[in-house]
């Protein structure tokens, strides 16, 4: 099971955190979202660190483990894909 490094860097205005939240929408949430269109498995991003809401980020670490293997470059363009329009970056 290979393992992606991601580097991410998001606009931390509309979300209540890193962490999925009961009470809005998150930056981890929104990767998972994205990584279950892009790959169809459910997998959780596991971050480095955490940030609260509205806080912005330039280059929070994170990682996700996939079944199939792809190269890093598919893998950010898909997750850049499905995450617009949130302001989110691989």
């Amino acid at each position: 099971m290979p393992r992606y490094k991601l580097t991410i860097e998001y606009e931390g205005t509309p979300f209540s955190g890193w962490q999925v939240q009961k009470n809005g929408p998150s930056v981890q949430g929104a990767l998972r979202d994205a990584i279950r269109a892009f790959a169809r498995e459910d997998v959780t991003p596991r971050g480095a660190g955490r940030t609260d809401a509205g806080v912005h980020a330039l280059a929070q670490i994170a990682h996700i483990d996939l079944k199939a293997e792809w190269t890093p470059e598919i893998v950010m363009r898909a997750l850049n894909h499905h995450l617009r329009p949130q302001p989110i970056s691989v």
